[in-house]
C-alpha cells in the first residue's frame, strides 16, 4: 500500500504534475516536508546508518563535557550538510529553463531514464555507486573535533555516502530543475539536510541509541530503486506514447492498476532480498518489482490524466483562420511538459464539463513551448507577448484581448471571465 499512496507524491515529483505540485509551488512547505522525509530516509540505508554512531564520536559529541556543548558540535555538523545540499537544489533551480529545454530532445530524455534505471539497479544491490578509492579516503580523513572539525566532517559526509545520497540525490535534483523555483531549492536542500542529519543529531546530543542494523536497510533501498524506476517509465511516457495508450480514465481501471502494485509489493518488490533464497525467492522479488513498478506508473497517469477535454487546435494560424471565419472567441493556452501549473489547468481546469460547456463556443489553441528555442514558438510567443508559463488568453471575435491569466485559475474563477465575451 505504500507505493499506490506515493503515486501521488511522484505526480508532483516529475515532469506532468497534478494536484501535489500545484501544491508544492505555491508554498514550498509541501516539497521540503517531501525533502526531509527523502533526507531521513537516505539515513535509513547502509550506507549511512551504520556509520551515525562512528561520525559521532569522530567530531567529538561523545566526549563533549556537557549536553550543551554536544549539541553545538553536532549542530555544526549538520550545519555542514545543510551548506552542501542547499546551494546544490538551488544551482538546479537556477538551470532549470536550460533543463527544460532540454527535455524537448527525446535524446535527454532517454538519457536522464537511464541514468534512473542505473541508480535503481544500484539500489537492488546491481553494483555500488562509489567514489574513487583514493577520494573516499581523502574525504574521510576531512574533519575531526572541535566546531570546525565537525561543519566540515557533515560537508563532506554526503560525498562519501554517495553510494545511497547520490540516487536520492539526482531524483531530487531532477525534480527541482523542472520547477525553476529557487525558493523552493532552497527550502528543499535545507530540509534535505535536515532529514539527512537529524539522526546524527539526535545521537551527537543525547547519546540516543538507534535500533541495530538489518535486513531492514534493503528494504529502504529496494524502495528507493522501485521509485526509481517508476520516475525512469514516467521520463519515457512523452517520446514513447505507447506506454501510456492502455490507460483508460475510468475508475476500474484506476483500481486494477492500484492492486496490481499493492500485489507487487505483497509478493516481495521491498521486503525480500535477492540472498534471502534459491531461484524461488528471486522470481518473487523480481516479479514484485515489475508489478509494483509497472502498476504504480499506470496509477501515476491515471490520476494526473485529464477525464474529458477541450476540443484542441494545435497551430495558430489555423485558430485564427477559424476564429475570423466563425465569428468566434479564441482561447489560447500557452504550456510546456515542465509547467506544473499549466497541466494542473489541464487536469482541474479545462477538463472541468461546466468550463467545456461554456468554452464550447471558444476556439481553442494550446501552443507547446516546452521547446522554447523553437524560433516558430518564439514567433508565437512574442506576438502575444508572453513572458512566462503558464499564460492563457481570452480574446473576442473582433481580436481584441479581454483578459490574460499568468499562474493557475480554478474552474470557478475560469468560468466567471469566460461571461460577457464573445
Amino acid at each position: 500500500m505504500v507505493l499506490p499512496a506515493l503515486a501521488l507524491l511522484l505526480s508532483g515529483c516529475t515532469i506532468d504534475p497534478a494536484t501535489f505540485t500545484k501544491a508544492m509551488d505555491s508554498n514550498p512547505l509541501y516539497g521540503s516536508l517531501l525533502a526531509f522525509a527523502a533526507g531521513l530516509g537516505t539515513c535509513l540505508t547502509p550506507c549511512v546508518y551504520p556509520m551515525i554512531a562512528i561520525t559521532v564520536s569522530v567530531f567529538g559529541a561523545k566526549q563533549a563535557k556537557s549536553r550543551g556543548q554536544a549539541m553545538l558540535l553536532s549542530t555544526a555538523f549538520v550545519a555542514g550538510i545543510v551548506a552542501l545540499f542547499t546551494p546544490m537544489m538551488m544551482i538546479a533551480a537556477l538551470t532549470g529553463k536550460a533543463f527544460g529545454t532540454a527535455l524537448s530532445s527525446p535524446y535527454v530524455i532517454v538519457g536522464i531514464s537511464l541514468v534512473f534505471i542505473a541508480t535503481a539497479a544500484s539500489m537492488f544491490g546491481a553494483f555500488e555507486m562509489t567514489l574513487p578509492e583514493s577520494w573516499t579516503q581523502r574525504l574521510s580523513g576531512v574533519g575531526g573535533t572541535g566546531y570546525g572539525g565537525a561543519f566540515a566532517l557533515g560537508l563532506v559526509s554526503g560525498l562519501v555516502a554517495a553510494p545511497c545520497t547520490g540516487p536520492i540525490l539526482t531524483l531530487i535534483l531532477t525534480w527541482i530543475g523542472t520547477t525553476r523555483n529557487i525558493p523552493l531549492g532552497a527550502g528543499v536542500g535545507f530540509a534535505y539536510s535536515l532529514g539527512l542529519g537529524l539522526p546524527f543529531w539526535l545521537v551527537g546530543t543525547f547519546a540516543v541509541g538507534l535500533p541495530k542494523s538489518g535486513k531492514w536497510m534493503i528494504g529502504v533501498k529496494s524502495f528507493f530503486g522501485v521509485v526509481m524506476l517508476v520516475v525512469a517509465l514516467y521520463y519515457l511516457r512523452n517520446p514513447f506514447p505507447i506506454l501510456t495508450k492502455i490507460v483508460d480514465p475510468s475508475l476500474q481501471f484506476g483500481l486494477i492498476v492500484g492492486a496490481v502494485a499493492v500485489i507487487g509489493i505483497a509478493l516481495g518488490a521491498v521486503h525480500l532480498d535477492w540472498s534471502d533464497g534459491g531461484l524461488g525467492v528471486k522470481v518473487r522479488k523480481g516479479v514484485g518489482i515489475a508489478a509494483s513498478v509497472v502498476g504504480t506508473f499506470l496509477l501515476i497517469i491515471w490520476i494526473s490524466m485529464p477525464k474529458a477535454q477541450l476540443a484542441w487546435l494545435h497551430s495558430e494560424d489555423e485558430a485564427l483562420t477559424l476564429s475570423k471565419q466563425e465569428k468566434r472567441p479564441l482561447l489560447v493556452d500557452f504550456t510546456a511538459t515542465w509547467c506544473g501549473a499549466c497541466q494542473e489547468m489541464a487536469k482541474d481546469t479545462f477538463a472541468d464539463p461546466r468550463v467545456m460547456t461554456k468554452a464550447g463556443n471558444f476556439v481553442a489553441v494550446k501552443i507547446d513551448a516546452t521547446n522554447d528555442d523553437d524560433p516558430a514558438v518564439t514567433a508565437v510567443m512574442e506576438k502575444y507577448k508572453v513572458k512566462g508559463l503558464p499564460t492563457v488568453l481570452l480574446i473576442d471575435s473582433a481580436g481584441t484581448e479581454r483578459k490574460r491569466f499568468t499562474e493557475f485559475v480554478g474552474p470557478d474563477k475560469f468560468l466567471s471571465e469566460l461571461d460577457g465575451i464573445n
